[in-house]
């Protein structure tokens, strides 16, 4: 539950600020969508996977598709370990 105290000097529209920042940060409004409804267990898992396939789906997208691109160690320039290429005199 979210808590605050008005100062003497303060005015409302200052209190009712802070008072909605709290509850945003303490996720309260999101709790309460969360149990306003009884999920059984079969669905929530259903959902969870679906959100986990949602989140991968995204990540995969984000990723670049040349796996050559600059900053990926796969490019064929890279010769550290192919010994032959190296002098060591």
């Amino acid at each position: 539950m979210a808590y605050i105290s008005v100062n003497n000097n303060e005015g409302i529209e200052s209190a009712l600020r802070r008072f909605k920042r709290k509850v945003m940060t303490e996720e309260i409004i999101k709790d309460l969508k969360k149990h306003a409804h009884f999920i059984p267990p079969g669905q929530k898992a259903k959902l969870k996977s679906a959100m986990a396939r949602k989140r991968n789906k995204k990540r995969n997208r984000m990723r670049p598709m040349n796996n050559n691109a600059p900053g990926t160690n796969n490019s064929p320039n890279n010769n550290f370990n192919n010994n032959s290429s190296f002098n060591r005199d």
